[in-house]
């Protein structure tokens, strides 16, 4: 009859080490957990407040008759019936926390040129989870403290899509062969990522201006 010979238990170094691996992955599994629970859901919640906050203040100075923390606010019936974001200066990471960024090196809304915004598809807010959903022929609005300007879309949210790194969209006249031309019309111009999550393009959507309804006369006009 042969013996069974016990394996011998592993030693107490060689189990702090396994229990060490355990740990840090376990910690480390947490972090990734808890880092992408922050980005999709945590600044969601900051910035959607942050943009309650900005709306309703704004209003309340335009109703004292001087310009608010936002330059405008923002509707899109096809984002919904009751969507209404603020516009605020600057396209840099604060800016995008805080609503729809405005360029400041663009012009401002109804004037002649081009009004160039973005917004996040995912996190801060999401104010453009919905920019595949635009159709040619979309009305956009844009409030300000003076006037009501309403755009009409020359393309859908998935028909243009370029490199972050390709200027155009944010020249006077944001066409590809128009870097050096004197713009005629008044355009806007909406951007942001074309995919979910890391991506190195953006999606491009211009309108023309189509109505003015200036909110102190109380009239309202047609451009041709």
């Amino acid at each position: 009859m042969t013996a069974t010979i016990a394996p011998h238990p592993p030693s107490r170094p060689r189990r702090r080490v396994v229990t060490a691996i355990g740990v840090i992955l376990l910690l480390g599994g947490l972090s990734v957990i808890g880092y992408f629970a922050w980005q999709y859901i945590g600044t969601n919640l900051v910035a959607k407040h942050k943009q309650s906050e900005i709306k309703k203040q704004t209003k309340i100075q335009w109703e004292k008759g001087v310009d608010g923390d936002a330059i405008a606010m923002l509707r899109v019936k096809r984002f919904g019936s009751d969507y209404e974001v603020p516009i605020v200066k600057g396209f840099d990471d604060g800016a995008l926390a805080r609503g729809v960024g405005w360029d400041p090196k663009s012009e401002k809304p109804g004037q002649v040129g081009n009004f160039a915004i973005a917004g996040h598809r995912v996190t801060h807010g999401e104010p453009f989870s919905k920019f595949p959903k635009l159709k040619k022929g979309d009305l956009v609005v844009i409030e300000t403290r003076r006037d009501i300007f309403t755009y009409r879309l020359r393309n859908s949210g998935t028909s243009i899509t370029v490199p972050f790194t390709t200027p155009w969209p944010l020249w006077r006249v944001p066409h590809p062969d128009a870097r050096n031309d004197t713009p005629t019309e008044r355009l806007i111009t909406l951007l942001t990522c074309s995919e979910l999550f890391h991506t190195e393009n953006r999606s491009v959507v211009i309108g023309e201006l189509v109505k003015t309804y200036d909110k102190k006369e109380a009239t309202t006009t047609t451009n041709g």
